[in-house]
């Protein structure tokens, strides 16, 4: 017996999908499975496809808000997106939505790969953005490390989905915790190996969000963190 995890979000989730009609596939993803194909519903998935799954574009805007909360001189926030995510429209609305509210103004930039991540950063400078969000997607994850740098050398402060980000130098995330959903992914797929039919494992929807501060970063950038937002912290790296 095998089955297929596939953690790459939906296009992963899709491409194992379709790579067999009978190999079971776990996926972890952010957004709608039902939506996209991937399962029939979310109690009856009624295939060879399930997983785990928590709504991303609700995020963008609270995002705005976390970013508003630390540094409220902020006035053009750029959001960097993966086009070619399925989630990218909905999250960056939500996130465009968010800042028009506070009075901010959302620059879009888009990027693929390490290069076009680069390029993304220096448009965003000439465009005058004094702080970023990235988006809810692999890539962004990916390439962590490059973004924070990037953030950290010209004294931008930057949210993104998940605590890596912020392990590596970002101000701060908010988002899902990845190695819980790694976690119960890797029992579904237990669970599969030992007879269970995906069909009959509901999909589990992550209805709770980490915000994980940088405090070292917020530092550097001469930010004071709010009690209010420390007290809603799930982490603070020291």
């Amino acid at each position: 017996m095998i089955a297929i995890a596939a953690t790459g979000d939906v296009a992963s989730a899709r491409a194992a999908r379709d790579a067999s009609t009978s190999v079971p596939v776990v996926f972890t993803i952010g957004g709608d499975p039902v939506r996209f194909g991937l399962v029939a519903s979310f109690n009856r998935p009624g295939g060879h496809v399930t997983g785990i799954t928590f709504v991303s574009n609700v995020l963008g805007a609270k995002r705005v808000q976390l970013l508003h909360e630390l540094a409220p001189h902020i006035r053009r926030i750029a959001l960097l997106m993966n086009p070619d995510n399925p989630n990218a429209a909905a999250e960056q609305t939500d996130a465009q939505a968010g800042a028009a509210k506070l009075g901010h103004e959302a620059v879009v930039l888009n990027a693929r790969n390490a290069a076009e991540i680069d390029a993304a950063f220096a448009e965003l400078l000439r465009a005058n953005c004094d702080a970023i969000i990235t988006a809810t997607d692999p890539v962004m994850l990916d390439r962590r490390e490059q973004i924070a740098a990037l953030a950290e050398r010209n004294a931008l402060p930057a949210i993104s989905f998940t605590r890596p980000f912020a392990a590596a130098g970002g101000l701060m995330s908010y988002g899902p915790s990845i190695g819980w959903m790694y976690r119960e992914a890797g029992g579904y797929i237990g669970q599969i190996l030992k007879g269970a039919k995906p069909a009959d494992l509901p999909v589990v929807q992550l209805s709770k969000f980490e915000l994980v501060i940088n405090l070292k970063t917020a530092t550097a950038l001469r930010l004071t963190i709010p009690p209010n937002v420390l007290t809603i912290a799930d982490e603070v790296i020291e």
